[in-house]
């Protein structure tokens, strides 16, 4: 008795199951058979049929009841449900996998999207369509085209590979050959070299996300913002093309083409409309200056103008590296147009041996020649030149130099002018040494990096002495700091933040010296007379 009623039982569930399984013809104007064309039912006009939900309208259908097979041709209308609405010239519809194959101008929309290709598979199981023969989508936001695409109806993800191409309604456009496209965000996720171009930029990315609807980013990979003179590199790229901000992080690095700089750093923030850029830790910018370039590190640089009128402004244990001139101080204002460079807050500077010292520093540059020009130390001028001997020094309200060939070939001090010098022969002798002060200019050439003549306006005051008669008192101006240890000898050594020392903790008693090269000898005129003056030797 069991076994009857299990037998019942598999028999009915089995029936249940081809009906449910069974394709239905809802409506035809036609329908036959043909020996040819064994198994199959015919339907002719109009035709409709129906699969679990699906349905398909037609000029003319072969209906397979034993294969689960339909093959619809002539103005072909696939349904499911209110949501997906397709059309073709053919589909080859796969009953038992329910799975249909469309060809001939296929159409295929939902509430989202509508899809064009030649050939597209709908796989109802998964929720799933494919193409390999190069499809379009459309949405609210963008038109996209590639070679290979998959569409998940279900969470609306569009997978594109090959010659992927998403052209935004702003006429923005990305480039790429593997990217998910979400058509109810707009959001596209990027795999590999991928571009995106507009009116206001072009940028480059390997992974990413980019919202087209929001035109907001985030890169992460071999990232680059091109605008058309700056171009801004990092590990890490955040972008809002509404807003024109870019911020970027890990090995920043910002190109001016225009003005031939570069800056560095490991944080930048870029806002395109203020035309200004802000960048810190280990933040430097590098201009070119002839065949040399000069290195300025801040703890902040922040860089803003125009490109014919950018002005570079560093904060925070600022330090300069170039070749043969280096430099220190608090804070920095660098104009490129005009070439004048500000150091503010007991700024230092070194230049072919020498120390200069002063309230500010103002560095001037010929943006012509990309050379220097001259120099300013306004109050408290005060510049050193280490002997082997002590240090021959000047010291004036303010002092006045002027390059050649990036070398500085002279200073004029102004204004309660001193002088300690170390006068030597040729042998390097040292024949005397020269402590005088006057209360108009001193007035000092430079030669092969040493001082080379000293000229006074009107007669200083003062005495030359023979070394072993110089008063040891004498030997250093009030004030005096030997700062050497803070100058950045490689543009690495600016980045390092040594401890500024006044002049009570500068150690005066201790004895330096220094291995210096053969120099002229020189004493300076005592009359004051517009001469160089350079003794005979003994």
């Amino acid at each position: 008795m069991k076994k009857l009623l299990l037998l019942v039982l598999i028999i009915t569930s089995s029936i249940t199951y081809s009906q449910t399984r069974r394709i239905k013809i809802l409506q035809a104007d036609n329908t036959f058979t043909l020996p040819e064309y064994p198994g199959a039912t015919i339907s002719l006009g109009n035709v409709f049929v129906e699969h679990q939900g699906a349905t398909i309208r037609c000029d003319k259908a072969y209906i397979y009841q034993e294969k689960q097979l339909i093959k619809a041709m002539g103005n072909v209308i696939v349904n499911q449900g209110d949501t997906i609405h397709q059309y073709s010239k053919y589909t080859d519809y796969d009953a038992i996998n329910q799975i249909a194959t469309s060809w001939g101008d296929v159409l295929l929309k939902d509430e989202l999207m509508e899809l064009e290709t030649d050939t597209l598979k709908f796989d109802r199981v998964t929720q799933k369509l494919y193409y390999q023969t190069g499809g379009k989508i459309k949405d609210t936001a963008n038109v996209l085209t590639s070679r290979i695409g998959t569409y998940h109806l279900q969470s609306n993800k569009f997978e594109a590979l090959k010659n992927v191409v998403v052209v935004n309604r702003d006429s923005s456009e990305l480039n790429s050959n593997n990217l998910n496209y979400y058509t109810n965000t707009g959001i596209a996720d990027l795999f590999g070299p991928s571009t995106i171009v507009n009116k206001d930029n072009n940028i480059y990315t390997e992974n990413g996300r980019y919202n087209s609807k929001t035109h907001i980013a985030h890169f992460i990979k071999n990232s680059i913002i091109k605008y058309n003179d700056r171009t801004i590199k990092g590990d890490s790229l955040y972008y809002n093309k509404t807003k024109g901000f870019a911020s970027a992080t890990g090995n920043i690095k910002l190109t001016d083409s225009l003005n031939k700089s570069v800056i560095k750093g490991g944080y930048a923030e870029m806002f395109r409309l203020k035309d200004s850029v802000f960048i810190e830790d280990k933040a430097v910018a590098i201009s070119k200056m002839e065949n040399d370039s000069i290195y300025i590190h801040g703890e902040k640089l922040m860089v803003t103008g125009k490109a014919e009128e950018r002005i570079i402004k560093a904060f925070y244990k600022v330090k300069i590296f170039k070749s043969d001139l280096q430099g220190k101080c608090d804070s920095l204002i660098s104009n490129e147009k005009t070439g004048l460079t500000e150091l503010f807050n007991k700024p230092v500077m070194w230049a072919q041996g020498n120390q200069i010292t002063g309230d500010t520093i103002h560095l001037i540059s010929n943006n012509k020649t990309e050379k220097l020009d001259s120099l300013k130390i306004i109050n408290n001028g005060f510049m050193i030149q280490k002997d082997s001997a002590g240090f021959s020094q000047l010291k004036g309200k303010n002092m006045y130099g002027k390059f050649e060939e990036n070398k500085l070939k002279s200073l004029d001090v102004v204004g309660n002018s001193e002088v300690i010098f170390y006068g030597r022969d040729d042998a390097y002798k040292l024949l005397g040494i020269t402590k005088m002060q006057s209360s108009k200019n001193i007035f000092i050439t430079f030669d092969k990096n040493e001082i080379n003549t000293i000229d006074f306006n009107v007669k200083p005051e003062g005495n030359t002495y023979p070394p072993s008669q110089f008063p040891e008192d004498y030997a250093k101006f009030p004030g005096f700091i030997w700062r050497e240890h803070e100058r950045p000898k490689t543009k690495d050594e600016i980045f390092i933040h040594d401890k500024v020392i006044t002049a009570e903790e500068n150690i005066t008693s201790k004895k330096e010296t220094v291995k210096a090269p053969i120099k002229k000898e020189l004493l300076p005129k005592p009359k004051g007379e517009k001469k160089d003056f350079k003794p005979k030797k003994n």
